[in-house]
């Protein structure tokens, strides 16, 4: 052997293990969490560090199956090639390495001046084979290379002006058989050519990514799964408990109030033993989707125990916790107030107690214990009604 093919020998064998040496080390990463958004975070970080792949930019892309569109999740990497200098002159100054880069992940998502993470976040696309190149790498399952002139015509105009890009390539996400996303990535600022090389390894590495992404995904399905009740789909006992822990912290921390409204079916047995298992059932889910529809995205709707429920509500004193409850109860006792087979004082109604933080308590057990004695002078008073809690009732229930 000549000493030419040596060195490309050796050159060739180097390169190989520094590849499995940085699938290595990136797959160890990506094992140290199951959670999605800080998995994206490690592959798209080792796409672009010095250490990793070394590409300007990348940006990650999933597909939404319910609304059958590809959506942006996330972005790294600067947008101009000003925003380049600054941050290659910070990584060059700190040394930076790839470990340095996964640990900033919190610094990461709380950074509001990432310009391209917001405009990747704001992509969505439908899955049709006209909507350019990032949708054909799903429909298609294969990488495409966007390096020449000619392949530039291929690009939606668009897209390539939100990006800002110029020459990049893109691979598909796969775990198994399907699809899951894609990869695009781009060498904008330094110009750097994208290698056949370098395609192998970018896709090697997106297998790996893939496959991860799935497993996290079946993580946090069965995390979700794990913490709803299944006949009403609200959260539940367990998943309350932790979420109104959660909810009283923040409000210390933040010097806000947190309302729980502690619900109960009224004459809920005899429409049991008059209509039927199959009517109550019914009708449990009927008064959930009311409290669910009614409340914001930012309270918790459980079901406590049986035809119990509970809302937690932060950031909402009494009197309007109050005011929610009544318009809940409202909407209850509208949908079941013509139910055939019943006579009125029989019908299904709602009755809620309503108690506040740190007003009326100042610990998780206390306040539903609270809420719970306003809702047992609801009950006690006749039911269908709202009753906040006050220390007069305390005493009450006490003597």
């Amino acid at each position: 052997m000549d000493k030419e093919k040596e060195r490309e020998l050796k050159a060739e064998i180097e390169r190989l293990n520094w590849e499995f040496s940085l699938l290595y080390e990136i797959s160890n990463a990506i094992r140290t969490t199951l959670n999605l958004d800080q998995i994206l975070y490690i592959i798209l970080t080792a796409l672009t560090s010095h250490e990793g792949l070394g590409f300007n930019r990348a940006m990650l892309f999933l597909v939404n199956e319910k609304e059958s569109v590809l959506e942006g999740v996330m972005g790294i990497g600067p947008h101009t090639a000003e925003e380049a200098g600054k941050i290659w002159h910070y990584i060059t100054h700190r040394k930076m390495t790839l470990d340095d880069f996964i640990a900033s992940y919190d610094t990461f998502r709380k950074d509001p001046e990432s310009k391209l993470n917001s405009i990747v976040k704001g992509i969505k696309m439908p899955l049709r084979e006209d909507m350019g190149i990032l949708v054909l790498t799903i429909l298609e399952g294969m990488p495409f290379e966007i390096t020449t002139q000619e392949a530039k015509k291929l690009v939606d105009r668009d897209t390539q002006k939100t990006l800002n890009t110029d020459f990049f390539v893109t691979v598909p996400l796969k775990a198994k058989d399907k699809v899951l996303g894609a990869i695009l990535v781009d060498n904008i600022f330094n110009k750097k050519p994208i290698t056949k090389a370098d395609m192998k390894m970018l896709t090697m590495f997106a297998n790996h990514a893939g496959l991860a992404i799935e497993n996290s995904r079946l993580y946090e399905e069965t995390v979700y799964l794990s913490s709803i009740d299944w006949s009403t789909k609200l959260w539940n006992y367990g998943k309350f408990q932790q979420r109104l822990s959660y909810e009283l912290e923040r409000s210390k921390i933040t010097d806000t109030n947190v309302s729980l409204v502690m619900v109960d079916v009224d004459n809920f047995k005899h429409y049991n033993d008059t209509l039927g298992h199959v009517r109550g059932d019914n009708a449990l889910r009927e008064i959930a989707a009311v409290l669910q529809s009614k409340s914001r995205k930012v309270d918790t709707v459980a079901r406590y125990g049986g035809e119990e429920f509970a809302i937690i509500i932060p950031n909402t004193a009494k009197e309007n916790a109050r005011l929610f409850a009544e318009r809940l109860r409202y909407e209850v006792e509208k949908i079941f107030a013509s139910e055939h087979g019943l006579p009125p004082k029989n019908q299904l109604t709602i009755s809620c107690g309503v108690a506040s933080y740190p007003e009326d308590a100042r610990t998780k057990d206390d306040l539903i214990a609270m809420a719970d004695t306003a809702l047992y002078e609801a009950k006690g008073a006749g039911k269908n009604r709202t009753c906040v809690f006050s220390k007069a009732m305390a005493e009450k229930k006490n003597s």
